[in-house]
């Protein structure tokens, strides 16, 4: 039985104490965060607590708090020489204290509390510094039916990097689109069918391949009156940007 402690209430962990809980052969045997009402849903299933001096010994304590908390938390632990990993895609192994063994357990993925996550479509990207630990969250990983990913310090952040690109940004042009058919009076989800479509295609062919519309043919007239359609200056700077990538991906 790995027996887990975490730390941080927001989405991921919130996640991962739901994933970890329907697994088996894992025990999330304490839930800390320094305001309890967070995690108070949850008090009579797991124990719970708002002091890093009452934290039980456990195999693996999995710090999922902003990146910025990181190294504060892990600094303010009371022991030493024990597994602490955080979730972040984004800051370094080493932002954890010296005084711990320090691993990265990040799950590609996007969390909202109120939408359920099934993680056996979730990567778990792995880095250690030492090869025991490795095996740990690989099983840990495992457990929760997830695919795991050995990766190393600079293939982490340029991941994390594209997946700002393929989701943040992304959700953020979808937003954009609902501004513009919300203002004509259309409906938004008669788009939903091209943005499943998108995101199907590109997993049998590459991105590269998958590209079509008026940039990519250099469809200039198009282009034209899509601007003049746009009187939102930050929507048409972001049409202009992304039309002239493009272009010059393709040769154009």
């Amino acid at each position: 039985m790995i027996k887990i402690v975490l730390l941080g209430a927001g989405n991921v962990a919130t996640h991962l104490y739901k994933g970890f809980k329907k697994a088996n052969a894992v025990k999330v045997v304490q839930w800390y965060n320094r305001n309890l009402k967070s995690i108070e849903t949850y008090k009579n299933e797991v124990e719970t607590t708002d002091n890093v001096n009452n934290l039980i010994e456990a195999d693996v304590y999995i710090i999922a708090v902003n990146d910025d908390a990181i190294p504060e938390l892990s600094n303010t632990l009371p022991f030493e020489n024990r597994l602490v990993v955080h979730t972040s895609g984004s800051a370094r192994l080493y932002d954890i204290d010296q005084k711990l063994y320090r691993g990265v357990f990040y799950p590609l993925q996007t969390f909202s509390k109120a939408v359920d996550l099934d993680f056996t479509t979730v990567p778990i990207c792995i880095e250690t510094l030492r090869k025991k630990d490795f095996k740990l969250l690989e099983t840990l990983g495992q457990s929760l039916g997830c695919v795991t990913y050995k990766v190393n310090p600079k293939q982490r952040p340029a991941l994390h990097l594209a997946a700002v690109f393929v989701n943040n940004f992304t959700n953020q042009i979808y937003r954009i689109a609902h501004e513009i058919t919300e203002k004509q009076g259309a409906e938004f989800d008669i788009l939903k069918p091209l943005i499943t479509e998108t995101a199907r295609k590109v997993q049998e062919v590459s991105p590269y391949m998958a590209q079509t519309g008026p940039a990519k043919r250099n469809d200039k007239k198009t282009i034209k009156r899509h601007l003049k359609l746009l009187d939102n200056p930050e929507h048409e700077a972001i049409y202009k940007l992304m039309t002239e990538s493009i272009k010059k991906t393709h040769g154009h």
